[in-house]
């Protein structure tokens, strides 16, 4: 290292090593005096050194820094220099050998710093010191402690000559951070909270902040400002690179302390991925979590308990309709003029997060460019465009929780008696308008209980409850999304809920409809509560119909049985469309309407068909069975193919088939 060129405004970097070389040629000095004279005699002393003081520095040197975060005695900070300058000139090899009795050592030794330097003591290189408890200094192999070769740890070393390098050890375990984009003010004032808590006088331990949610970016964007705001630093690292082996955990946690003294930094601890069964991981995770004594952010979709640190959680929430619509304006920019007010009607049915916007904006941008070229360029293209891309940044956080359905089938494909299908187009109806009717409107403002739409479709399997779901989804140009219940349902007290609420959390930004299947797995005719089991389950069950209320797109259960449902939960959905057994004039109906127009068939009677006493499930299984056979003999579909199929569907149906069923079919 050279020495920078002495200027009359020096930076703060020069005077820094101006001071600590100055400081290494005391420490030197003191070595030199011990040496023997008849080991000095080819040996030319440094002579008298002028001791800097940086009381002129600001901030202080990086020396001065470091011996007052840590504490560290007159004694141990000469230790540290005398480590330090042998990294910075190791000529001194030739010093170390001439002043310790071993000619072997040419290295520091606490054999050494006790002889040489005043105010010594035994206890500066214990377990417990400054020096060992923060790994600034590492002992070598030796018989004796005295005679342990001595080095410095190279984060420190690079800390005292003023450069701010992360240590390498923990560089693996970082994360990479979004962009610092202004936040919406209610995000900004959770930053506010969060700062003003580490800014307050924290006694001996620092609280540890909790950040539940499921919206990753938002939550990080809030701790990268609250740590701004407070004067800190943010370190974010992954809770999964967390070692489990008790050795390295608690060096790693030693690291991070001392990192964090280092920098003024909050430790940023990511746990949104973690899988909470792994309770080796679950243990390394409370143990860091409980241990680490700096200001410590938390992020979470579950919250987390901590036994012996004081713990302070804030949910954070997508941002409010009118924060949304302020994002989408300014980054839709004169587009948003365009699209005729659609914006609002896009906040109502999708609530997205800012880089969400940012994204679909982004690509609308992207299409509207490659349309300047196009005759038609009218309003309407746009505003399904912008639409259906909502829909798919709504969708990858609930792919993974449930499956979704291809909305494929129509009103023409349904066949209900007039009274059901009235009641699903009320539902459609509800859905579209229920922005206007509770913002615009007002009738939010009057209560907020009871605002979701919440259906039960009740029916035999294969009387049309999905297939109802799929035409809300076409008629709604929304997705609809299939939750089997009956998966969702834990043994384990709790479990229910939790599966359940990341569902809900998940779909609320996209105003999915969520077709919660086999509802008969959770509901039941309400007992009396003779057991925990049975709270738990009535328990399950409130939940379930308090996130419907709340959710703000469309929820359907379905049940092959409604007398099944006790009636106080019934009274809590709005919408009730009870699925009949289609008679024989829908059966017609049905089989008229089975068939795509590009299969060929020949000679069916549909009359005959409906004789067949089955559901419009078990018909659509009946005619694609019979077109896989038809295709494989080279025919159109006939009626011969159609009785092969159903034998085989009643086969399945464990039903006989009564001749009156197929007669005439062949």
């Amino acid at each position: 290292m050279q020495v920078p060129s002495q200027t009359q405004n020096r930076s703060w970097e020069e005077e820094n090593y101006r001071y600590l070389i100055k400081a290494i040629a005391r420490v030197r000095t003191a070595v030199e005096r011990i040496i023997p004279p008849k080991e000095d005699e080819n040996h030319t002393p440094i002579g008298n050194i002028e001791i800097l003081e940086d009381s002129g520095m600001s901030p202080p040197s990086a020396l001065e820094t470091i011996c007052e975060i840590f504490s560290l005695h007159p004694f141990e900070r000469d230790i540290l220099l005398l480590c330090a300058g042998m990294e910075y000139n190791p000529t001194l090899e030739l010093i170390f050998t001439k002043a310790q009795p071993n000619s072997a050592r040419s290295y520091p030794t606490l054999s050494l710093a006790l002889t040489a330097f005043p105010d010594a003591y035994w206890q500066a290189l214990t377990p417990g010191s400054p020096l060992r408890w923060w790994h600034m200094i590492e002992l070598g192999d030796s018989k004796t402690l005295t005679t342990s070769p001595l080095r410095i740890d190279e984060r420190i070393l690079h800390y005292l000559f003023g450069i701010h390098s992360l240590d390498e050890r923990l560089v693996g375990m970082i994360e990479p951070m979004p962009s610092n984009e202004p936040l919406v003010p209610s995000h900004q004032q959770l930053a506010e909270n969060i700062a003003a808590i580490w800014l307050q006088p924290s006694g001996r331990q620092f609280s540890a902040v909790q950040l539940c949610g499921e919206e990753v970016g938002c939550k990080k964007a809030i701790a990268a400002v609250a740590s701004s705001l407070a004067r800190f630093t943010l370190h974010p690292i992954t809770a999964e690179m967390i070692p489990r082996e008790t050795t390295q955990l608690n060096r790693i946690l030693r690291l991070w302390e001392r990192e964090s003294l280092l920098t003024n930094s909050v430790i940023l601890l990511n746990c949104d991925w973690v899988d909470t069964t792994d309770t080796g991981k679950e243990t390394a995770i409370a143990r860091f979590l409980e241990t680490i004594n700096r200001p410590l952010i938390i992020t979470s979709r579950e919250r987390r308990r901590l036994r012996e640190r004081p713990l302070v959680t804030y949910d954070v929430h997508l941002p409010t309709p009118d924060e949304q619509r302020f994002i989408w304006a300014n980054n839709l920019g004169e587009m948003e003029s365009r699209l005729n007010g659609h914006i609002d009607t896009i906040v109502a049915h999708f609530s997205l997060s800012p880089p969400a916007i940012q994204s679909a904006c982004l690509k609308v941008k992207s299409l509207d460019k490659g349309r300047k070229g196009e005759l038609d360029n009218s309003i309407a293209p746009i505003n399904h465009q912008l639409w259906d891309i909502c829909r798919v940044q709504a969708r990858p956080r609930l792919d993974e929780l449930a499956q979704r359905i291809d909305s494929a089938a129509d009103w023409d494909d349904l066949i209900l008696p007039e009274r059901e299908r009235s009641i699903l187009k009320d539902i459609a109806v509800h859905v579209r308008q229920r922005a206007k009717v509770y913002e615009s409107w007002g009738f939010a403002t009057k209560s907020r209980r009871g605002l979701g739409l919440s259906a039960l479709f009740s029916g035999q399997s294969g009387t049309g409850k999905t297939m109802a779901a799929e035409v809300l989804a076409k008629t709604l140009n929304l997705d609809v999304y299939r939750i089997d219940l009956s998966s969702v349902v834990s043994k384990y007290i709790g479990e229910t809920e939790k599966n359940l609420r990341r569902v809900f959390d998940a779909a609320e930004g996209g105003g999915t409809i969520l077709l919660f299947d086999e509802a008969d797995a959770i509901f039941g005719k309400r007992s009396d509560v003779k057991d925990s089991h049975d709270r738990y389950a009535n328990m399950e069950i409130s939940y379930l119909l308090q996130r419907m209320e709340a959710y703000r797109g469309l929820a359907i259960l379905t049940t092959n049985l409604k007398t099944a449902i006790d009636s106080a939960f019934l009274r809590r959905i709005r919408f009730v469309v009870q699925f009949p057994f289609p008679d024989l004039q829908q059966r017609e109906e049905i089989w008229k309407r089975i068939f795509p127009k590009k299969t060929p068939t020949e000679g069916l009677d549909y009359h005959k068909l409906a004789a067949l006493h089955v559901a419009g499930g078990n018909i659509r299984n009946i005619a694609m069975n019979a077109a896989f056979l038809a295709a494989e003999a080279g025919e159109a579909v006939m009626m011969k193919h159609l009785l092969q199929s159903a034998k085989s569907e009643y086969v399945k149906l464990e039903r006989p088939m009564t001749d009156n069923e197929v007669r005439g079919w062949v």
